[in-house]
């Protein structure tokens, strides 16, 4: 898997103080925590209040993406990214009725949905993992989620797909902690017990080295 893109500084894709103030809370819990879960925890009520505030980001960060190449309109757009790669907060967009593919995060996060309605399937693995292009998997939670609804990634739930179950494209918010448009990552194919790699890239902010992008998310 490649790392991520290295930035002089910090980029903020939407700049406002809102989004500003919210960058620097994370930051500063990042700081203080090192375990996954207290740093998840702390974020917990910030990043609801994020979720509930809809005055932050712009329509144009909430539209489909038709020529992404990542298929059905989905599209990941890049709100902000960290400089040293640990951190990275994108709009994924999915239109009525599209789902994105089965994949992993390789990190820590939350994600909540901004608008629209999602049903999500959580998978586990019942494989070993020892064929880098095989896996078994089976779901281990489903979900459906409104506004507001968010959850967090761990090792252990990791691996979902979403599907869009408004009649309005649905926006979810990814916080990651990592540059997860811009690093290679897994997409499953549960019917063929396969797993090939991707790299979902964003719409709207190129990666240093362009590989085929799959999906967002």
């Amino acid at each position: 898997m490649t790392t991520a893109v290295e930035l002089a500084q910090d980029e903020y894709v939407v700049d406002n103080a809102r989004l500003r103030a919210f960058i620097t809370e994370v930051r500063r819990i990042q700081g203080e925590r090192h375990d996954p879960r207290d740093i998840l925890e702390a974020i917990r009520p910030h990043f609801a209040d994020l979720l509930a505030d809809k005055s932050w980001l712009p329509e144009q960060y909430q539209e489909p993406a038709e020529g992404s190449g990542m298929g059905s309109g989905i599209g990941t757009w890049l709100l902000y990214r960290a400089s040293d790669g640990e951190l990275a907060l994108s709009a994924l967009v999915v239109p009525p009725g599209a789902q994105t593919p089965v994949h992993d995060h390789l990190a820590w996060g939350l994600v909540g949905l901004y608008r629209g309605t999602q049903d999500e399937d959580v998978f586990t693995r019942t494989d070993d993992g020892s064929h880098e292009d095989e896996a078994s998997l089976e779901i281990m939670e489903s979900r459906a989620l409104h506004p507001g609804d968010f959850y967090e990634l761990l090792p252990e739930t990791d691996i979902h797909r979403v599907r869009t179950t408004s009649d309005v494209t649905s926006v979810s918010l990814h916080l990651l902690g990592i540059d997860n448009g811009c690093i290679w990552r897994h997409r499953f194919l549960p019917d063929e017990g396969k797993v090939v790699p991707f790299k979902s890239g964003y719409v709207n902010v190129p990666c240093d080295d362009e590989g085929d992008g799959v999906m967002g998310g």
